[in-house]
């Protein structure tokens, strides 16, 4: 009988939240990235909803558990347990609608308020594919996001333009930190237990790795 990897076997579990305003499309990028699906008819996320998907990365598994919450104000009593354990965001702005890339700045000190300080975050510009309708000049959003020391990546899950690079190049630089960070220790990344949200490694770190990787559009 062939081997296969089942669900559960993998080398690392990443905790990745989407942020950003009701209706910028992160369900869509989330179903786009684990199920390679997009429905115009999508409905606003109640409450909290996850998804998972195993990429490899120097020939280890990583698995990710991507988490999607309402960006509507009424649901946000869930911030902390929804932000807990997160070593990675992707915070989604809608290039088409200003305002969504005004609050920006609020969402990303929500995040840092209540997730690990050395979280991967990128800024993400959806809805690239309207491209007659555009109100976010991309050159400022890579000011922001230089300005932030976050990463940034225009994406349109319904073309499936950079769903996936923008959600690998993530859990890469996730990955990359916790594997030099136990080198570091003299330890084994392998042998970190499995099935445990890993918690990425000093500040320095992840300032260093992103002045080398930053703002890739």
């Amino acid at each position: 009988m062939a081997a296969y990897k089942s669900d559960d076997d993998y080398d690392y579990l990443f905790k990745v939240v989407l942020i950003g305003d009701s209706g910028v499309g992160k369900s869509n990028l989330l179903s786009r990235f684990t199920r390679n699906e997009f429905s115009l008819e999508s409905k606003s996320t109640i409450g909290v909803e996850f998804a998972t998907r195993s990429i490899r990365v120097d020939d280890n598994v990583i698995k990710a558990q991507i988490w999607d919450t309402a960006g509507q104000e009424r649901y946000r009593a869930i911030t902390s347990a929804y932000y807990r354990g997160a070593v990675g965001a992707l915070l989604v702005y809608d290039t088409t609608r200003h305002v969504t890339f005004e609050n920006v700045g609020r969402w990303l000190k929500e995040l840092r308020d209540h997730s690990d300080s050395n979280i991967v975050i990128m800024l993400v510009g959806n809805k690239s594919d309207l491209r007659h309708l555009r109100a976010v000049a991309t050159e400022d959003a890579k000011t922001f996001a230089e300005k932030e020391k976050t990463y940034f990546m225009e994406t349109s899950a319904l073309e499936s333009l950079n769903v996936d690079d923008a959600f690998t190049q993530v859990l890469s630089q996730i990955y990359h930190v916790v594997s030099r960070k136990a080198l570091d220790i003299g330890g084994d990344p392998a042998a970190l237990p499995k099935g445990q949200t890993i918690h990425v490694g000093s500040k320095d770190d992840v300032s260093a790795m992103k002045k080398v990787g930053c703002c890739s559009s």
